[in-house]
């Protein structure tokens, strides 16, 4: 599969964009909307004009037609056609292109075994899941095998068990197909999931582009840090093996559990939000659970942020207006303080 290099690449939001998307990499672009993420898509699949350049495998492809340029792309809105089949839906790339009849439908059938919808040959879209929809679409994408798989929010519309399920089947397939795929979302926490690199992407500008573990602990300006959630970053004096999978760690008068990989830990993010904060002691085991002294509280747009001293460290915690509204914490008074493993990030040494 090939790499894609993005030169000075100007279009609508996006101006003078450079990147470089190594071979079968899954490269996540994440972003708000409006920010040029499916901009971007659509300057290298080539259904948009566009200023600057497009490099596939180092070769140009500026003044290559849309269907020579090898690409598959799921669009957000789907497109299946609604008078085919599902069958019908993922042979259609196949039937323009030619393809015998005999390869396409073992191709096809191939490509529903690996979706798992294989049981869904003879329906039409209006008979679907939303999630089923989305693995049809995707099996129609790779079924004219693509160099390249662009995905606009492949995920949108889900339920939250639904989206988490269909990431982790499309980590599988992408990872067996070896295919370069190029994955735009909204969610930080979505991209870290896929993702062997995230880049940033803000008002059309490329912010940072790096490991998910980099965003948390290095991020490169502000744009990056308010937009990952200005973690809290604490340093590890201590750590103790507890059982396999799990390592206690200690930093000054925190101390907290979290899964282990059988590296020193050097340095743990926790994402604010992650932090659970109240007035009054909730219940539960006392598992990554502390008692503080609230030091300052912010105002934002639709959230509040409430730092927390707890011995010699700070927390910060960011709630919802709504949630803080429903509590009673102000400067100075004892507060309740929850971190939860789920997002815990470290640095190993």
């Amino acid at each position: 599969m090939p790499d894609i290099q993005l030169v000075g690449v100007t279009k609508h939001i996006c101006r003078d964009v450079h990147l470089e998307i190594e071979d079968k990499e899954i490269f996540v672009i994440v972003g708000t909307t409006g920010a040029g993420k499916t901009t971007l898509l659509n300057v290298i699949s080539g259904v948009t004009d566009y200023k600057g350049s497009v490099l596939i495998d180092g070769i140009g492809v500026d003044k290559v037609s849309r269907r020579k340029r090898g690409v598959g792309y799921l669009f957000q809105s789907l497109a299946l056609f609604p008078h085919l089949t599902v069958g019908s839906n993922i042979a259609f790339g196949l039937k323009a292109a030619g393809v015998e009849k005999t390869a396409a439908e073992d191709r096809v059938l191939s490509l529903m075994e690996m979706m798992r919808i294989k049981h869904l040959k003879t329906r039409y879209p209006h008979m679907l899941s939303g999630g089923e929809k989305k693995r049809v679409a995707l099996a129609r994408c790779l079924a004219p095998s693509p160099r390249i798989l662009l995905l606009d929010e492949p995920t949108s519309s889900l339920d939250h068990q639904t989206a988490k399920y269909l990431r982790n089947e499309l980590l599988d397939v992408l990872k067996r197909l070896e295919i370069t795929t190029v994955y735009v979302t909204h969610d930080l926490r979505e991209a870290e999931e896929i993702a062997d690199r995230i880049a940033l992407m803000s008002k059309g500008k490329v912010e940072q582009v790096s490991t998910p573990r980099d965003f948390f602990f290095n991020p490169q300006n502000e744009c990056v840090s308010e937009f990952v959630g200005m973690p809290n970053i604490i340093d590890c004096t201590q750590s103790r093996i507890l059982a396999s999978g799990l390592v206690e760690v200690v930093s000054d008068d925190i101390k907290m559990v979290l899964p282990y990989d059988g590296n020193r830990i050097k340095r743990i993010a926790i994402p604010p939000d992650d932090i659970y904060i109240s007035d009054a002691r909730p219940p539960g085991p006392a598992l990554n659970r502390f008692t503080g002294t609230v030091q300052e509280i912010t105002y934002l747009h639709s959230t509040v942020r409430v730092g927390v001293s707890i011995g010699k460290n700070t927390l910060l915690a960011e709630l919802p207006v709504s949630a803080f509204n429903e509590i009673s914490l102000e400067k100075g008074k004892e507060a309740h303080v929850v971190i939860k493993m789920r997002r815990l990030r470290y640095v190993e040494s």
